[in-house]
């Protein structure tokens, strides 16, 4: 018996806030979608990170379209903050989300896009992609990690400190979630050092009371070399040299990383504060394991009694998507927000923007669901 066939003019894969704002752009438009979601809630990403976690941009530029923050959210919503605000949005909306369906292929055919799913297959005349840059945790392998004695385990799997209380923990790299995971283990009670194998930048999370996400908006249609000579002796003043606490900083300032490089610079929440008092030690990357810690790769060793992997993530969108032009060599789209190459096919939320994720997936979400209306008939 073939597997039942359900038809909409627009598939959304995903229903995180990037799939949930393109949903109700559609709607906004008159525009039937169905969102197809692996998991069993809304905003399954956020509801497993980490405990302490919070927004590092402000509410009013972190909303969705449609609904801003309510009375009484701080100036950076905490995690289940954002998840609460994720539910309240997917309710008032009255999206068509199917929960639980994972898509195992996503394809092209003569007759528009055709996803198979364990409960039947969805055809649909648009395929809008948003699962997210953090699909798939990124764990990188060394020499004698087999032979470790201690624990090992990725940030997508860390909640809290609380058992990691008098330990000694390795955090390995340097972005916003490594930088906050060394706090919290430091404010637990354990004993927190950082492995950073790469040059960075470390930028505040505010300049004299503003949100760094407001300075950026504002200084958005500046060539990233420009706002990064304009933006230098504040910087200079409010970080300070980060090279003599161990850290390698980059040769181009915090605007062209996120250009170039497609990568957010540490925002910092405190992190160097307790690395400039030395309660937490920058090491260099890790070049093996031993069994009791780690060779770092200026050939020092140091014991540990677990290591965090605030490694990242990977796209792999290939892993289910047929659209091998559309993506780059770590399966994540080369375009997001437009129409990427074939014909009904958009990604949403994979931009990597200095203006903020959030803010980014709204304007990509109202971009798409004007292009997708001016072609469906009416």
């Amino acid at each position: 018996m073939a597997d039942p066939v359900t038809t909409s003019p627009v598939i959304v894969i995903g229903a995180g806030p990037a799939g949930l704002a393109v949903g109700v752009c559609l709607k906004r438009a008159g525009i039937r979608s169905i969102l197809l979601e692996r998991a069993a809630d809304v905003g399954s990403s956020w509801r497993h990170h980490y405990e302490r976690l919070h927004l590092h941009t402000d509410r009013r530029n972190s909303a969705l379209p449609f609904m801003s923050f309510p009375p009484g959210t701080p100036r950076y919503a905490s995690r289940d903050q954002v998840v609460s605000y994720l539910e309240n949005y997917a309710d008032r909306s009255g999206l068509d989300i199917r929960f639980g369906c994972s898509v195992s292929e996503a394809r092209r055919t003569d007759a528009g896009w055709e996803v198979t799913t364990r409960d039947g297959r969805f055809e649909s005349d648009y395929l809008v992609v948003a699962t997210g840059n953090a699909r798939i945790p990124y764990s990188p392998t060394w020499p004698g990690r087999a032979a470790y004695g201690g624990r090992v385990l990725h940030s997508s799997e860390y909640l809290n400190g609380e058992g990691f209380r008098g330990q000694r923990v390795l955090v390995v790299g340097f972005g916003n979630s490594g930088g906050e995971i060394a706090i919290d283990l430091t404010e637990s009670g354990a004993q927190a050092a950082l492995a950073v194998r790469s040059a960075v930048n470390v930028i505040p999370k505010e300049v004299l009371g503003i949100p760094i996400l407001s300075i950026a908006i504002a200084q958005k249609r500046l060539p990233p070399a420009v706002a990064d000579a304009v933006n230098g002796p504040v910087l200079r003043v409010t970080v300070g040299d980060i090279t003599k606490y161990g850290l390698v900083k980059l040769p181009y300032g915090p605007a062209m990383q996120i250009s170039k490089d497609r990568q957010i610079p540490l925002i910092d929440i405190g992190t160097m504060a307790l690395i400039k008092r030395g309660t937490v030690r920058v090491h260099p990357g890790i070049a093996s394991f031993t069994p009791h810690g780690v060779r770092f790769v200026d050939g020092s060793e140091a014991d540990f009694d677990a290591v965090i992997l605030a490694t990242g993530y990977r796209a792999r969108i290939d892993e289910f998507l047929d659209a091998a032009d559309a993506l780059d060599a770590n399966g994540a789209p080369v375009k997001s927000g437009y129409e990427a190459g074939m014909p009904g096919l958009y990604f949403c939320g994979y931009h990597v923007a200095e203006t903020g994720m959030l803010r980014e997936m709204g304007i990509e979400a109202r971009r798409i669901a004007e292009s997708i209306s001016e072609r469906v008939p009416r």
